[in-house]
């Protein structure tokens, strides 16, 4: 069993910044792709980017150029750095992790910006 844990979120002004975490276990598992959405009410969930261990991560038109995803090359840890914030990019972000043929995702984390 995977569990899938985010920290990061949280309030921020637009044109700031907010870098969120994600942590998948047990870490001697070969997670595959792991994966930021974001979800906002009454939307369903949408990819922001998407990383794995040996191709460039892949991004959403709506944040290239202002989000970056690495992921750590020891664990099952990545990382979403999310630049020039704007309103739209509120929502509830979940991160996924692929492991054995399904996602396992977490609980997901807040992102607010104010205008």
């Amino acid at each position: 069993q995977v569990q899938v844990v985010e920290s990061g979120g949280g309030l921020v002004q637009a044109g700031g910044s907010l870098n969120l975490s994600c942590s998948a276990s047990p870490s001697h598992f070969s997670i595959g792709a792991m994966s930021w959405y974001q979800q906002t009410p009454g939307k369903r969930r949408e990819l922001v980017g998407s990383i794995t261990n040996n191709l460039s991560p892949q991004y959403a038109d709506s944040v290239k150029g202002r989000f970056t995803l690495s992921r750590d090359d020891v664990g099952n840890t990545v990382h979403l750095q999310m630049n020039r914030l704007t309103p739209e990019d509120t929502a509830i972000y979940f991160c996924s992790a692929w492991y054995m043929g399904r996602n396992y995702w977490g609980q997901g984390t807040q992102v607010t910006v104010s205008s």
